[in-house]
C-alpha cells in the first residue's frame, strides 16, 4: 500500500480498472486448446465470482459508502438511496439490451438466403450478450475508480481483485457462444478482451467524481454497489443455477463455490485493509 501511494492515484486506480477489464479476455484463453467447457464447470467458476463480488461490493463499497455518509441513519440512507438508484440504471440498462442472460447453449448456424447472410436469432442473442456485458463493465470500472478516488488503495484494490476475477468466466461465457457460431478462436478472444475495455474508462470517470465531487463520494459508492447487485443477481446468480434442460442442475455446486468466493474475497478484504 505504501508503495503505490506514492503514485499518482489517478494512474493507479486507471491500471487498476484495466487489469481487472483485461481480466475478461484471460478469462476466455482456454478457447486456444478446447472448444467447449463442460456446463458444470462453468457454473461452479460462475458461483465462485457471484461470492466474490458479493464480498467486493459489500466490504468495498456499502460499508465505505456508510462510513463516508456518516454513521447511523444519514449513513445508512444515503446507502439505501444509492444502491437504488444504482440498481435502477442497471434495470433501464437491461431494457434496452433485452434477453442478456449469459447464453451458453447450443446455438443454430447463420444462414444465407437470397445471396444476404442472415443472421440466426442464436446469434443475435450472443451480440445482443456481448454488448451488454461491454455496457455493464462500465459500472465495474466505475467502482474500482470510485474505490481509488478517495485514496482508499485497499478498497480499490480489493474491488478490482474481486471484478478481476468475475470477469475471468465471463469472458469464457462469451468467447464460446462466438465459438459455436464458427468465429475463429483468435476473434473470439479478441471480442472478448474488448468487452472489458470500457472498464478503465468508467474507472476514469469513477475516480473524477471523487476526485471533483468528494461530497457526492457516499453516493457514488452506493450507486457503484447497486449497480453492481444488479449484476450479480440477474445475470451471474441466475446462470449458474440454469442447468439448460440437463436431468441434473448444478445449483448446490454453484451455491457452494458462491459461499467459498465470498469467504475467500472476505478473506482479501480484511488481509488488504
Amino acid at each position: 500500500m505504501a508503495y503505490l501511494s506514492q503514485y499518482n492515484i489517478i494512474w493507479v486506480g486507471f491500471l487498476a480498472s484495466l487489469l481487472a477489464g483485461l481480466a475478461t479476455g484471460i478469462g476466455a484463453l482456454p478457447i486456444l486448446f478446447i472448444r467447449d467447457v463442460p456446463k458444470k464447470v462453468l457454473d461452479a467458476l460462475l458461483g465462485a465470482a457471484a461470492g466474490v463480488m458479493l464480498a467486493a461490493t459489500s466490504f468495498s463499497l456499502i460499508i465505505p459508502a456508510i462510513k463516508a455518509g456518516g454513521e447511523g441513519i444519514r449513513g445508512a440512507s444515503i446507502a439505501i438511496i444509492g444502491i437504488l438508484v444504482g440498481g435502477l440504471f442497471m434495470d433501464i440498462v437491461d431494457k434496452f439490451f433485452p434477453s442478456t442472460n449469459l447464453q451458453v447453449g447450443p446455438v443454430a448456424e447463420t444462414r444465407k438466403k437470397g445471396g444476404m447472410l442472415i443472421m440466426s436469432p442464436s446469434l443475435r442473442r450472443v451480440w445482443i450478450f456481448v454488448l451488454a456485458i461491454t455496457i455493464h463493465n462500465f459500472p465495474e470500472g466505475m467502482a474500482v475508480g470510485v474505490g481509488f478516488g478517495d485514496g482508499q488503495i485497499a478498497n480499490g484494490l480489493t474491488l478490482a481483485i474481486g471484478i478481476g476475477l468475475q470477469n475471468m468466466p465471463e469472458g469464457l461465457a462469451i468467447a464460446l457462444p462466438l465459438l459455436r457460431e464458427g468465429f475463429p478462436r483468435w476473434k473470439a478472444l479478441l471480442i472478448a478482451f474488448a468487452t472489458g475495455l470500457v472498464e478503465p474508462i468508467g474507472g476514469i470517470l469513477g475516480i473524477g467524481l471523487v476526485q471533483f465531487a468528494r461530497p457526492l463520494l457516499p453516493y457514488t459508492l452506493a450507486f457503484a454497489a447497486g449497480a453492481m447487485l444488479f449484476v450479480i443477481a440477474y445475470e451471474i446468480i441466475p446462470e449458474s443455477q440454469n442447468s439448460y434442460g440437463e436431468v441434473k442442475s448444478n445449483s448446490k455446486l454453484a451455491t457452494h463455490a458462491l459461499l467459498i468466493g465470498f469467504v475467500v474475497m472476505m478473506f482479501l478484504d480484511v488481509v488488504l485493509a
